[in-house]
């Protein structure tokens, strides 16, 4: 059962997906936001949010963004995951991990246009601050979700920041979001489909860059990200 405030958004929130689907948008995949302990516990939440991505999000590697074109540019770097098979609500781990085809880098880019004080419902149907992403390759020697000596790294100016070690403390662990994620979609009347990719979160509290910023983003043996703020 999904609670009033997060089925209200999730309602508002689908509905605008369904008009740009009708536009002529394609789907791209699902993101979730504000999964970290401390974001959940000043929503009053339990669990991540769910919001979708459309393919006319995706930008270039390496692109430049203008600080002033945003309210609040944030910057966060993630693991997408990337499903070869569809799921339904009530997937057990097995079929979790077999649907899950490999993982990759991303950098989603978000404008907290308003405060998230203004509450779940808001932030559901304003899609949870998503404005655009950045994706790598998916490694595929990564399907099933295996993180084994999976490092990542992030640089803003040539400075590394600190990272855990485990790459899901901040954001929980993979397979529970991509199982959240297909609930959720269940609970209402939408499905967790083939070729759709999920990012999970960001690895490190998220960025509020300046402009003259440049951070890049390297997830393994793929080459880096990277998105410079101006």
């Amino acid at each position: 059962m999904l609670e009033d405030r997060i089925r209200r958004g999730m309602t508002a929130q689908l509905a605008e997906r369904r008009r740009r689907l009708e536009a002529g948008e394609q789907v791209l995949g699902w993101k979730v936001g504000f999964g970290a302990p401390a974001a959940m516990q000043s929503l009053g939440i339990d669990r991540p949010l769910v919001g979708y991505l459309m393919r006319s999000a995706l930008i270039d590697n390496s692109t430049d963004l203008a600080c002033a074109n945003f309210t609040k540019l944030a910057i966060e770097p993630e693991v997408a995951v990337y499903l070869g098979s569809g799921l339904d609500n009530g997937s057990d781990k097995a079929a979790i991990r077999a649907a899950i085809s490999g993982l990759g880098a991303a950098i989603e880019i978000a404008d907290l246009a308003f405060p998230p004080a203004a509450g779940v419902e808001a932030i559901l149907a304003g899609n949870i601050y998503q404005r655009g992403i950045i994706l790598g390759t998916a490694d595929q020697h990564r399907a099933g979700a295996v993180l084994t000596d999976l490092k990542a790294t992030v640089r803003i100016n040539g400075v590394d920041i600190e990272i855990a070690d485990d790459l899901e403390a901040n954001t929980g662990p993979i397979l529970d979001i991509v199982a959240l994620v297909a609930d959720i979609l269940a609970a209402m009347g939408e499905r967790l489909e083939a070729g759709e990719l999920i990012i999970a979160g960001s690895i490190v509290p998220p960025l509020f860059p300046e402009a003259g910023t440049r951070i890049r983003y390297t997830l393994g043996e793929a080459p880096p990200l990277s998105i410079g703020i101006i």
